[in-house]
């Protein structure tokens, strides 16, 4: 059964690897889901002032997330953690109606240097257990897509490294089972 996955892509720029990641997902993944790209660009800082009435940008992201079977959030690494844009994304996520609460969430990112996006993913998936958001994510030791040394594996805007799309096809295969049975579960 085709899922319908919503990505949250951390870095703004418009040659980025993390964006090109995703489209190479939604490339080679297309008989196993479809992704629409959220707009975070556009989403204004959180404010708690500002939650009750939040600005129509916020309630698209929110119910793009809702009708989705899954999330998909691929994000560089910044000072040690995941970027700014995902995490204003994730707390105005987090509030009212929780769209995030056991929705079947999968993290990567790509970066261009030895240790990928390590710490920005640890970072997120504390965040993603958070009570205000509590995603289901695949358990840590094994999933986690890191992909490092990014000028080496990509050829223009696709991921061509021959390993790393094995790895990438193993961990994909494990969440869209994941996604699955939630779907399953959510219709009984």
């Amino acid at each position: 059964m085709l899922l319908k996955l919503v990505a949250l892509i951390g870095s703004l720029r418009k040659d980025s690897y993390n964006l090109h990641l995703v489209q190479t997902m939604e490339e080679r993944y297309k008989d196993k889901f479809s992704i629409e790209y959220a707009d975070i660009r556009s989403l204004p800082h959180y404010d708690q002032d500002e939650e009750e009435s939040a600005p129509s940008s916020v309630a698209e992201l929110a119910a793009q997330v809702r009708e989705a079977d899954g999330v998909i959030i691929v994000t560089p690494e910044y000072n040690w953690s995941f970027s700014a844009v995902v995490k204003n994304a994730l707390d105005w996520l987090s509030r009212n109606d929780r769209p995030m609460t056991g929705k079947p969430t999968l993290a990567a990112g790509v970066s261009p240097f030895m240790m990928g996006t390590l710490r920005a993913q640890q970072h997120l998936r504390d965040v993603l257990m958070s009570p205000g958001i509590a995603a289901k994510t695949l358990p840590a030791g094994g999933n986690e897509i890191l992909i490092t040394f990014a000028k080496d594996k990509f050829t223009g805007d696709r991921l061509t490294d021959e390993s790393t799309l094995t790895f990438l096809d193993t961990v994909v295969d494990k969440f869209v089972a994941m996604a699955n049975e939630t779907k399953v579960a959510q219709r009984a």
